[in-house]
């Protein structure tokens, strides 16, 4: 079974300094269809212009990641890490028993197109953590790589949950599969470009929840980027 969310239908605010759409309910967007799909509660695609950001603000108890799609994003932090994210970067940062953070783009010409993911975490309580690491495009050219997973298998990011992240770039025509184990369930969010999954058409923003199949078959329509979530 395959529900498609559609990239017109997420939720949408243009505050001028930040355009961004909402796959699942957040802030003052609220869609009770929409409340996340399994432990995966926030998929936001944000694009925010040169010189601004999110000022400081707190988090408690959730699995954030950071996937940059196009130019920089400077983060700091309470627990002392700063650092720039560029495409290519998986930033992870475990808020557990409470972290304040800021984000913002420090281009003063370029703004910076991001997906900003929450995933609900195995424990509450734990101590805040942060991780960082990059990816090259050759790693993830026409296959999947493992980018998140709760051992750091690989050298994928570890994350508190029973989760993995695949990123892909896909060329023209080429295909990736993945196999879903008994119970397990997937999401598939293109970032760019557009795609087939199991012949079912999806595009640029798209998301789609996969549940009660086995094999997986992603073949790019154009040169395509996606992030696959193999899910509880």
């Amino acid at each position: 079974m395959i529900n498609i969310r559609k990239a017109e239908e997420r939720g949408h605010f243009d505050f001028g300094w930040l355009n961004t759409y909402h796959s699942f309910s957040f802030g003052d967007y609220y869609d009770p269809e929409h409340m996340g799909f399994r432990s995966l509660r926030v998929i936001n695609e944000d694009v925010v212009q040169e010189g601004r950001g999110f000022p400081r603000h707190g988090h408690r108890d959730m699995e954030i990641f950071t996937y940059i799609l196009r130019g920089a994003l400077q983060h700091r932090d309470s627990m002392g890490n700063g650092s720039i994210i560029r495409p290519g970067d998986v930033q992870r940062m475990s808020a557990g028993t409470g972290v304040t953070h800021s984000e913002s783009n420090p281009s003063s010409d370029e703004p910076v197109h991001l997906l900003q993911i929450w995933i609900l975490p195995g424990q509450e309580g734990i101590e805040p953590d942060y991780e960082e690491k990059k990816f090259s495009e050759d790693e993830k050219r026409n296959k999947l790589r493992l980018i998140i997973s709760p051992d750091g298998t690989d050298g994928a990011v570890r994350i508190n949950q029973d989760a993995r992240v695949y990123a892909s770039l896909l060329d023209e025509d080429q295909e990736v599969a993945h196999q879903l184990a008994s119970g397990r369930h997937a999401w598939l969010q293109v970032a760019a470009g557009s795609v087939t999954l199991n012949d079912v058409e999806l595009k640029q923003g798209d998301g789609a929840a996969v549940s009660e199949e086995s094999d997986l078959r992603i073949a790019a329509v154009g040169p395509s980027e996606i992030l696959l979530f193999d899910l509880a």
